[in-house]
């Protein structure tokens, strides 16, 4: 007979229920993950609002930090003992697909493969009390960092992705297009770019607080044109790269119109709904400008946010507006899809 755990589930529209589901089994090279905060990232709040349509009960989490409490038959426990903390890799890769083999396993073709093992419930599985990972997944955390702020590490992954496709240099000027926690994300890690940071948002606290991190100038895009005061700040030329944070397809259109000649545009934000904006070829022809986009962190990417996290050189506790246990997770969830929020963390 199997063990059971408790987990977090979105069962209908904006309804969440604490359920009872099958303990994961470990298998030889693998370990068995407590898990000790989640963070409710976009996707778990887009699914339970119903923006996002999948079949439930759902069971999301992919922003992870716990402990091993077990270890696979296969595994070298000197080095993966129980009680040591960690950091997860959640999402799937299947390591033999196209993009897998050119080391970018954020784009693998099967990275949202559900990996809940258990008929009529669906999801990834880290807002559960356990989760069983290969060793591969996890990255050992040093003692003095707290959970809640090691859960961040997924997102910042994703950002340390984002900054990779842009390619700030020295002396670059940069925009980031809104101040939500992957805005100030952004902010923290391009300020050890060596950048000038110019953020644009309406919100007058993020935009103190994005001063209070380090940016250089704020613009409230309500008031002026954004396009026109990127345009000034930087006599005339448009930012050299620009990321753009927002789901709001008529900012992503100004985003490419802030970017200037020889300059990199990444569209870092899912879209919905999705809607096609104009760009101008022929001056895409003559700008020779960049525009990308960013998705998902590689295993490069979290491995440097690990380092970023464990050594201190980023904190991110600002960002962290508030913590619940898991038995009030539709508090948590509430208070996540609140937008004065940055991002919210179930504990268990």
């Amino acid at each position: 007979m199997c063990d059971k755990m408790k987990a977090v589930a979105v069962t209908s529209e904006k309804k969440i229920e604490i359920i009872e589901i099958n303990k994961p089994a470990i298998k030889p090279n693998q370990v068995l993950v407590k898990i000790k905060a989640c963070a409710l990232c976009t996707y778990e709040q887009r699914v339970y609002t119903g923006v996002k349509k999948f079949p439930l009960p759902f069971i999301g989490g992919h922003e992870i930090a716990g402990e091993i409490v077990q270890a696979g038959s296969n595994v070298d426990v000197s080095i993966y003992k129980p009680g040591t903390r960690v950091a997860a890799r959640i999402l799937y890769k299947c390591g033999v697909c196209y993009y897998c083999h050119r080391g970018k396993e954020n784009l693998c073709v099967d990275i949202n493969k559900q990996l809940i093992n258990e008929p009529g419930i669906y999801g990834i599985g880290g807002l559960g009390q356990y989760v069983a990972l290969d060793t591969t997944q996890i990255w050992i955390l040093p003692e003095d960092i707290s959970f809640e702020k090691a859960a961040l590490t997924e997102p910042l992954a994703c950002i340390v992705n984002s900054v990779w496709q842009g390619n700030p240099q020295l002396g670059d000027d940069v925009v980031i297009i809104g101040g939500g926690i992957m805005g100030m994300l952004h902010l923290l890690c391009l300020k050890l770019q060596g950048t000038r940071i110019i953020m644009s948002e309406p919100d007058e606290k993020r935009r103190n607080l994005a001063l209070e991190l380090g940016c250089d100038y704020v613009i409230d895009p309500f008031k002026t044109d954004p396009v026109k005061e990127v345009k000034e700040l930087t006599d005339g030329r448009g930012a050299d790269v620009v990321f753009n944070t927002t789901s709001i397809s008529s900012v992503a259109e100004q985003a490419v119109q802030m970017t200037g000649y020889l300059g990199r545009c990444v569209m870092y934000s899912s879209q919905y709904p999705d809607v096609p904006i104009k760009i101008s070829t022929n001056w895409l022809h003559n700008s020779e400008a960049v525009i990308t986009g960013a998705v998902s962190p590689s295993i490069r990417s979290f491995d440097a946010a690990v380092n970023l996290l464990s050594k201190n050189i980023i904190n991110p506790e600002k960002l962290i507006s508030a913590v619940f246990d898991y038995t009030e997770a539709a508090q948590a969830f509430e208070a996540a899809i609140r937008p004065d929020t940055y991002r919210v963390i179930i504990k268990f």
